[in-house]
């Protein structure tokens, strides 16, 4: 009697296709589910019971069932690698950079303020003094420096920043702050005060009437009232620039950018950006904070280069990155900041220090003294160690949420989070300020 399935023959050698083999493909591929079952239960029957064509469909499901399960498990892994990378912000070249060379130049020159109520450099601040008579001696009068009262003079350093491009004529504010011991500069006018540069000579002149963000009121003693700083002002346009500091760009063959935060991806990422923009490969990355621009292979003028430049998009690397300021116990974490998994237990330990003085008086008729005896009472106390417990990975809000719940201050967590540096959990780079 001739059975349906020839196993028993190779489907080669007998010219024809064995109806093991392919059967299970039309039904497999419309199945939504893994339960095989049915399928196997209706193949069975079909097939008339053979149980060589169920091994070799079953061999047959299960390597595309592992091929299947790799395929997901490789499209998985590729997509978590492409999320574990940071992507970083867009932002403009001109945002993130400087061009070498171009830059501010600070300022400095000595002055006096007068026209002061009062409130100026006492007569124990013997440079005012002096400077006063200097200053009378150049207007042509001729006076000891022992007679002059200054309480209506004071003292000052002038600072300023001396933009780039700047030329002669035109206005920069100026920065104006007390040297002696002046109560306020409210009320003052600037005399003409020179400003010298590094190098020494002057590149802008200074002179006019200050402007106070706080003030004093009071006899300065017991009775008095103070907001903000009132010896330091400052001059909106109060300097006027003697000096022609402008560069000659059409000198400049190639062009220096200067990276704010160093890193070599986002060095890498701008002169690519660049490159493509322009369509020529001018720019290359030096190091990571700067990157070389080839002027002469453009063709174009410098302004207008940087004009294109600068609105250039590029993708920039946020650094992992606290900052701490132990003076104001604030503390800053950015967003790319991981922690590795630790256990961070918090304790207090206060130690109180309480000297009484007593008075110890000598009975009636005593040859006694009274003397004072101070009483020294020395406390401690320690509170209970709290812990909080990081999983690895956890994120900046875990943290700070966990070092909250257990009542730590701003301080205590700066101490935690260098702590926390030492200890190898904290990736990212700790900034005290």
């Amino acid at each position: 009697m001739k059975q349906t399935c020839i196993s028993h023959q190779h489907p080669k050698r007998a010219g024809l296709q064995s109806p093991c083999e392919n059967s299970w493909l039309p039904a497999f591929a419309g199945m939504t589910s893994l339960d095989l079952n049915p399928y196997l239960q209706r193949s069975h029957s079909r097939e008339g019971g053979n149980p060589r064509c169920n091994i070799s469909r079953i061999f047959a499901m299960s390597r595309w069932l592992l091929i299947l399960g790799i395929s997901i498990s490789l499209l998985g892994r590729s997509s978590f690698a492409k999320d574990a990378v940071p992507d970083g912000h867009s932002t403009r070249i001109g945002d993130v950079t400087t061009v070498e060379g171009i830059r501010d130049n600070p300022l400095v020159g000595y002055g006096l303020v007068v026209g002061l109520n009062r409130t100026g450099d006492s007569q124990q601040t013997l440079f005012s003094t002096q400077s006063v008579a200097n200053a009378l001696r150049k207007l042509g009068v001729q006076v000891s420096g022992n007679l002059i009262q200054t309480r209506n003079v004071a003292s000052v350093f002038v600072t300023a920043e001396l933009p780039p491009f700047t030329r002669p004529g035109e206005q920069i504010d100026v920065n104006v702050a007390s040297i002696g011991d002046a109560k306020s500069l409210q009320g003052g006018v600037l005399m003409m005060t020179p400003l010298n540069g590094p190098d020494g000579r002057v590149y802008a002149v200074a002179q006019g009437p200050l402007i106070l963000g706080g003030f004093t009121a009071g006899n300065g003693h017991a009775n008095s009232v103070q907001e903000n700083h009132p010896t330091t002002a400052r001059i909106p346009g109060g300097a006027s620039v003697e000096q022609d500091t402008s560069i000659d760009l059409s000198r400049m063959h190639t062009l220096s950018l200067l990276l704010r935060e160093p890193d070599f991806t986002t060095a890498e990422d701008a002169a690519n950006a660049i490159n493509q923009n322009i369509g020529k490969p001018i720019a290359t990355a030096i190091d990571s904070r700067r990157v070389d621009v080839n002027v002469a292979a453009t063709g174009e003028s410098v302004p207008k280069l940087m004009a294109t430049i600068e609105n250039i998009p590029v993708k920039v690397q946020e650094p992992a990155r606290v900052v701490v300021n132990e003076r104001t116990g604030t503390v800053v974490l950015g967003k790319e900041v991981t922690l590795g998994a630790a256990s961070v237990m918090h304790g207090n330990l206060v130690v109180q220090i309480t000297t009484v003085f007593q008075v110890s008086q000598p009975g009636p008729l005593s040859n006694g003294q009274t003397v004072v005896v101070p009483q020294t009472t020395v406390q401690a106390s320690e509170s209970t160690a709290r812990r909080v417990e990081l999983r690895e990975g956890a994120t900046v809000d875990e943290l700070v949420n966990g070092l909250l719940a257990i009542g730590a201050t701003p301080r205590d967590i700066a101490a935690i989070l260098e702590a926390l540096k030492v200890a190898g959990s904290l990736q990212a780079e700790v900034e005290v300020i």
